[in-house]
């Protein structure tokens, strides 16, 4: 999934996404460090790490934005940053590097390739250079799922799709009809999670209908110890319907399956979905 430019201003406009990289950025690159940025976008993570950092690799596939975040920064005076036009998959860099940041992110890992573009660069960065990266920014992802009871009636039309929303959103009209649960926890660090397969039960905490599955993502982008806390950034939530209502009484238990490979389609995601009361 590649992102063109008139998408990114959705994307700096998302404050707490931005303000979470930033202070993740200040805190955790070191003065005179070598950043690399891969699928940099406009520049705007380069931008924050060219404060403290001695050297800024920003590689970005698509030649318009790459042109975009060349004169971006310059704007902003970063010329402590190259931007190379480049496959975030294939690119190698010259020299040894102390920070990664690669903010290719959808919620669930679905669409977009974090796990594969950051395993493929700390394979070759290691082959190259006979040393691991030592830090990724974000440092992990909490995947989650919620049984929910979604409206589906617009202006009188009933129609269940697939939905995006904000979190916390005030007008939503989203019944939660029980606590989310965590499917999977990536470390970027660690070895890749490619695969994801849940077979389960989520456990319902009112009376009513559940008629879709609730997708949570929160990215813990810099963790911070000393401090007992994390900067973290919540995606939209994503809700997928299921093919029949279901009807459910508290404490009764919803047994749901789902598999999809990261980076792969909603619509696989979607196809894969299964949910029946548990017996």
């Amino acid at each position: 999934q590649f992102i063109p430019l008139h998408y990114h201003g959705q994307m700096l406009a998302d404050d707490q996404r931005m303000s979470s990289f930033r202070e993740a950025i200040e805190k955790l690159v070191p003065e005179g460090s070598h950043v690399v940025d891969l699928g940099g976008g406009t520049g705007a993570l380069s931008y924050f790490a060219s404060k403290r950092a001695r050297k800024v690799t920003c590689v970005e596939r698509i030649p318009h934005v790459a042109a975009a975040a060349r004169r971006l920064l310059a704007a902003n005076g970063a010329y402590n940053v190259t931007v190379v036009e480049a496959d975030a998959r294939l690119f190698v860099p010259d020299e040894p590097v102390d920070v990664v940041l690669c903010e290719m992110l959808h919620v669930a890992l679905v669409r977009e390739k974090q796990v594969e573009v950051l395993e493929s660069f700390k394979r070759m960065h290691e082959q190259k250079f006979g040393i691991p990266v030592g830090r990724i920014i974000p440092e992990a992802s909490l995947l989650a799922v919620q049984p929910i009871h979604e409206p589906y009636e617009f202006h009188g039309f009933y129609a269940p799709v697939t939905r995006f929303y904000p979190p916390g959103a005030v007008d939503a009209p989203t019944i939660e009809m029980g606590a989310p649960e965590i499917y999977a926890t990536i470390e970027y660090l660690q070895p890749g999670i490619f695969e994801f397969a849940v077979d389960g039960t989520l456990t319902c905490t009112r009376d009513g209908y559940v008629n879709a599955l609730r997708f949570i993502t929160k990215n813990l982008i810099g963790i911070f110890p000393e401090e007992g806390r994390s900067a973290d950034w919540h995606m939209q939530y994503m809700s997928i319907p299921l093919p029949h209502p279901i009807q459910m009484c508290a404490g009764e238990e919803l047994a749901i399956s789902f598999q999809y490979t990261q980076g792969a389609s909603i619509e696989s995601l979607i196809a894969s979905v299964k949910a029946e009361k548990q017996r």
